[in-house]
C-alpha cells in the first residue's frame, strides 16, 4: 500500500471505530497479544531505500525492508547498521522499531532507537506526518520519532525511517569455548574485562542445534570480536590468555563464518522446535544475569520440561526456551507462566505458546511510566484503533 491507500484506509477505520492490525515480518508477533476481527494494513510491500547518502552515512527506508535487505544495501558501501534483528531475512525495520528490539552489540554502538534521526508515520485519523531529517544534529525539545520505538504500532504506522549508519568493522572473529566445571562465574567476570572490549558475548547452556560450540559441563561462551584489522592478532592473543586464567583449556576461531555464526546466535530465541515451546527474555544487570538465569532454570526444571538458556554477558539480558510435553503443555504452562514471573517479574514473551499464547502474561511488570504511556495512546489514538490490545499500555492492564 502506498502512503495515500494507508491514510485512506485509517480514516475511515477511525471514522467507523474499526480496529486496524498491522502486517510486516511478523518475526515478532509473539511479543504481543493477536488483534482480533480487525481491517488488516499490509506493509510488506514497503521495501524502497528512499535516499541514501554513503558519504554523510546517512540512508532513508520504507519500514517494511528487511533488515537483511537494509544490511546488504550499506555491506555494499563497508557500512551497517547494529539492528541484531533475528530471523533478518524476514524481520521489517518498522517492526524492530515497533518492538523496541535491542540487540547485543547495543553496548558498544547504541540501540536501533538510538540512530534513529527521521521518520514518516500515519497518524491513527489517517494524517501524514514526519519527524526529524536527514541531517545529524543535536536539537531541543522531544524527538518524536523515537515516540513510537516500542509503541507496537499502536500510536502511529511507521512508514520510513532514517537512520545514521556506522563503517563496518575490517575484521570480525567468533571465539567459542566449551568451560570445565567450576568455570563459569570466572570466565564470565574475564569476558566482562576483555580489552578491547566484545562486541557481544554470551554465556550458553542448551541451543545444542541452533549455536555452535560444544557444550561444556558448565556450558559455553561465544565471543564476538569486531575491530581494525591491525588489531586483531594481538587481541586474540589477549582475550585467549584472559580465559586461560579462567581455567579454559582451549578456544575455538571462526573467521570465515564469524558473521553466520553471530546470525545463529540471533536467530536460537525465536526458533521453536514445536507449538510446546515458549521462549521469554528477561533484562537485568551483567552482576545479577547468572543468578536470574539459574533462578529461571529452576522454575522450568520444577515442571520437567526442557530449557535452553542464553545469557548476554555484556548486557544482562537472560534469555530462555521452555519445552513441555506436547500431551500436557497446553495445560501447564499458565502456572509455568506465573511461576516464572514470581522470578523474573520483568521477563516478556518472544515466541511461542500455542493456542494459549494470548491468555499468557506477555509483557511483563508494567513500567513506571504506565500513566504517561496510557495518556499518549489516548492523545495519539483517542478512538482506540491502532493494534489494540498489543501494547502493555493501551488496555489490557488497568
Amino acid at each position: 500500500m502506498n502512503d495515500a491507500a494507508i491514510s485512506a484506509a485509517l480514516a475511515d477505520a477511525s471514522a467507523h471505530r474499526r480496529p486496524v492490525a498491522l502486517r510486516a515480518g511478523d518475526v515478532f508477533s509473539g511479543m504481543h497479544r493477536r488483534v482480533i476481527d480487525a481491517d488488516e494494513i499490509d506493509l510488506r510491500s514497503r521495501r524502497a531505500i528512499r535516499e541514501y547518502e554513503p558519504r554523510d552515512l546517512t540512508i532513508a527506508v520504507e519500514c517494511g525492508i528487511t533488515a537483511a535487505q537494509l544490511e546488504q544495501t550499506l555491506r555494499e558501501h563497508r557500512q551497517f547498521l547494529p539492528l541484531d534483528a533475528p530471523n533478518a531475512p524476514q524481520a521489517s525495520v518498522g517492526g524492530v522499531l515497533a518492538a523496541a528490539w535491542s540487540g547485543p552489540r547495543r553496548h558498544r554502538y547504541g540501540r536501533p532507537r538510538d540512530l534513529l534521526i527521521g521518520s514518516e508515520f500515519a497518524l491513527a485519523d489517517g494524517t501524514l506526518a514526519r519527524a526529524g531529517g536527514m541531517v545529524v544534529k543535536n536539537v531541543a525539545g522531544y524527538d518524536l520519532s523515537r515516540l513510537f520505538v516500542g509503541s507496537m504500532g499502536s500510536l502511529a504506522i511507521l512508514l520510513r525511517a532514517n537512520f545514521k549508519a556506522l563503517p563496518l568493522p575490517e575484521s570480525t572473529r567468533i571465539f567459542l569455548a566449551a568451560l570445565p566445571d567450576g568455570t563459569r562465574e570466572r570466565a564470565f567476570s574475564q569476558v566482562r574485562n576483555l580489552r578491547p572490549e566484545p562486541a557481544a558475548a554470551w554465556w550458553i547452556a542448551g541451543y545444542d542445534r541452533e549455536i555452535d560450540g560444544d557444550p561444556g559441563d558448565d556450558g559455553r561462551i561465544a565471543i564476538l570480536l569486531e575491530c581494525d584489522n591491525a588489531l586483531l592478532e594481538r587481541a586474540t592473543l589477549d582475550w585467549r590468555a584472559a580465559l586461560g586464567r579462567a581455567g579454559i583449556p582451549e578456544t575455538r576461531l571462526l573467521d570465515a563464518g564469524a558473521y553466520a555464526s553471530f546470525t545463529r546466535l540471533l536467530d536460537a530465541p525465536m526458533h521453536l522446535p514445536g507449538l510446546n515451546a515458549l521462549s521469554y527474555r528477561s533484562v537485568s544487570l551483567p552482576s545479577q544475569a547468572l543468578a536470574l538465569a539459574d533462578s529461571i532454570a529452576d522454575v522450568i526444571d520444577r515442571f520437567d520440561m526442557h530449557r535452553d538458556l542464553l545469557v548476554d554477558i555484556m548486557n544482562g539480558d537472560v534469555t530462555v526456551r521452555a519445552v513441555g510435553d506436547a500431551a500436557s503443555f497446553t495445560h501447564v504452562v499458565g502456572m509455568l507462566d506465573d511461576a516464572l514471573h514470581d522470578r523474573a517479574p520483568r521477563a516478556r514473551i518472544l515466541a511461542g505458546g500455542g493456542e494459549v499464547h494470548d491468555r499468557l502474561d506477555c509483557f511483563g511488570l508494567l513500567p513506571n511510566a504506565f500513566a504517561q504511556m496510557r495518556a499518549l495512546k489516548e492523545r495519539f489514538d483517542p478512538h482506540g484503533i491502532l493494534n489494540p490490545g498489543i501494547a502493555f499500555f493501551d488496555g489490557l492492564h488497568t
